[in-house]
């Protein structure tokens, strides 16, 4: 759960100019403000100005003031910024609150269910408690950190992803992603330790996560798995959240162990061989990728699940009843859910078939 920042902050909707708590000292002490003038070396002008939230309680006037009253001069400086921020904060609540639209697509009621916000409903404290968890200082910020990516989707034409919920998604990961440690990037190691992943594919999720995400981490990579929200509708996304640190996010959306492969190895393989400046989001699809780049990755999963050579071999049989599919994955050592997809996907079995052969995966 995410912490609230937001909750517990006492958050007036008026501000209080540090002039009104002078005036009323010196009205306590019996001092005028002429003679208050003359004792600071200040015009009465100013003094008054002070007083009626005018002129700002500078440094040095802090200072005169301390030698004045008695009152430190820090106090004097913290009532004046204590009032310029509550400017600020008043200012940007009547902002927020003209712009409550902007809250329409985000999913509120599951973000309030996870703590990100108190309520799930559109109000301009919704707006702060948002922009404190994407971790920017403006609406304007987050349109340009979430929408200034350069971004590459791979989906089929039928889905249409809602791209606040896809920010809250990733930041989520993000967030997670910051709290796991990981040795620095080494392509050479990452490389290898894929090869040692591939075999976890028979084993459970219990028995395999924490085995891959190790694995992982040595390399330089972080594996986070969390499920989607309503909107995102993606797979998996990759990104590099230092030079040496990367970042692969799963949503586990179409839970059987077949789709759960695939999208690691083709997140994998984006960080293996494409740029570290670009951010993949990727929804599993039937269609043929147009894009180079999702072409590689997808090639790169498709072939270290299941080698073409042997695939190639198995497919021209023309035999794929469930123990032909169970022989042929104890042969190259993957789970047997894997062939039934990768048949499907080629359309060599009905989309109906062997469907007990793939394991589902739930996230907790």
């Amino acid at each position: 759960m995410t912490e609230n920042r937001t909750k517990h902050r006492f958050d007036p909707d008026y501000a209080v100019h540090p002039g009104r708590i002078l005036s009323g000292i010196l009205d306590a002490r019996g001092i005028s403000r002429k003679e208050f003038a003359e004792r600071c070396g200040l015009s009465a002008k100013h003094i008054s100005q002070i007083l009626h939230g005018k002129a700002p309680i500078t440094a040095q006037t802090s200072v005169h003031f301390e030698r004045v009253l008695g009152i430190s001069a820090d106090t004097w400086d913290n009532l004046e910024r204590n009032y310029q921020r509550r400017l600020v904060r008043l200012a940007e609540r009547q902002e927020f609150e003209e712009k409550l639209a902007w809250l329409k697509e985000f999913p509120l009621k599951d973000l309030a269910a996870k703590g990100v916000v108190n309520q799930a409903t559109a109000r301009a404290e919704t707006i702060e408690e948002l922009l404190s968890f994407f971790g920017v200082g403006s609406i304007q910020a987050y349109e340009k950190r979430f929408h200034g990516f350069s971004v590459n989707f791979r989906r089929s034409e039928s889905y249409n992803s809602n791209p606040k919920a896809v920010a809250v998604w990733l930041r989520l990961c993000e967030l997670r992603a910051e709290r796991e440690e990981a040795d620095p990037y080494d392509r050479d190691r990452f490389s290898n330790a894929l090869k040692s992943i591939r075999a976890l594919t028979v084993e459970t999720p219990r028995s395999f996560m924490p085995k891959m995400k190790g694995l992982c981490q040595k390399a330089g990579v972080v594996v986070v798995t969390i499920a989607e929200l309503p909107g995102t509708r993606l797979s998996g996304a990759t990104r590099w959240l230092t030079k040496n640190k990367a970042l692969i996010m799963l949503s586990l959306r179409h839970k059987t162990d077949d789709h759960f492969w695939f999208s690691f190895f083709h997140e994998a393989a984006h960080l293996l061989f494409h740029q570290k400046s670009r951010l993949f989001l990727d929804e599993l699809t039937t269609s043929p990728s147009t894009d180079q780049e999702e072409h590689e990755a997808n090639k790169f999963a498709q072939d270290i699940l299941i080698p073409r050579r042997a695939y190639k071999v198995f497919v021209s049989k023309g035999r794929f009843n469930a123990v032909d599919i169970r022989d042929f994955a104890r042969q190259i050592e993957v789970a047997p859910g894997i062939v039934v997809g990768r048949l499907q996907h080629d359309v060599h079995i009905h989309p109906s078939w062997h469907n007990p052969l793939k394991r589902r995966f739930e996230l907790s």
